[in-house]
């Protein structure tokens, strides 16, 4: 059954294909041959670096927190013990915080990598648009990030005419 649905996919997209045109982009080629994106993510990193060290500076505050507790407790009284345990768990949860202010689904590097990167795609997008425009293109697939291409003729893909059109050569 499985076989007959995709034989019959496969012949719909060849009566398809006829009445539309198909091309390939490779994002990886294209964003390789843009300095600005490689300065982009160099600068990426970079930041990334700077608060991953200043997360890593109060974990190990945490963790040596902790090492000293674990070797005074026995000399400790229980009050002494509750606010040893406190400061530890507070410096745990101030480490835990910065980490998703910075690296969270909508934290700072996420928000300065949308604001490096969105401009970049935005011309990609829109030199690619203006070539399936002028061309009549139907449908374009990046060859990069699709599993499911195996093999595509280097006739259709456009990737150095997107560079082209960029002004990148």
């Amino acid at each position: 059954m499985r076989k007959l649905f995709i034989m019959w996919l496969m012949a719909l997209g060849a009566m398809t294909a006829q009445a539309q045109k198909f091309v390939l982009v490779d994002m990886e080629y294209i964003l390789k041959n843009i300095p600005a994106y490689e300065r982009a993510n160099e600068q990426l990193n970079q930041v990334s670096k700077k608060w991953q060290a200043e997360v890593d500076v109060l974990q190990t505050e945490a963790q040596t927190l902790y090492k000293n507790y674990q070797n005074e407790a026995v000399f400790l009284s229980e009050e002494q013990k509750a606010k040893k345990e406190e400061a530890i768990v507070a410096k745990e949860k101030e480490a835990a915080e910065l980490k998703r202010k910075y690296f969270g689904p909508d934290g700072e590097l996420y928000k300065k990598r949308e604001s490096l990167m969105t401009p970049i795609q935005d011309e990609i997008y829109n030199a690619v648009k203006d070539i399936c425009e002028q061309k009549g293109y139907s449908l374009v697939l990046d060859r990069a990030s699709d599993a499911g291409i195996i093999f595509a003729s280097p006739k259709i893909d456009i990737s150095n005419e997107v560079l082209t059109k960029l002004g990148y050569n």
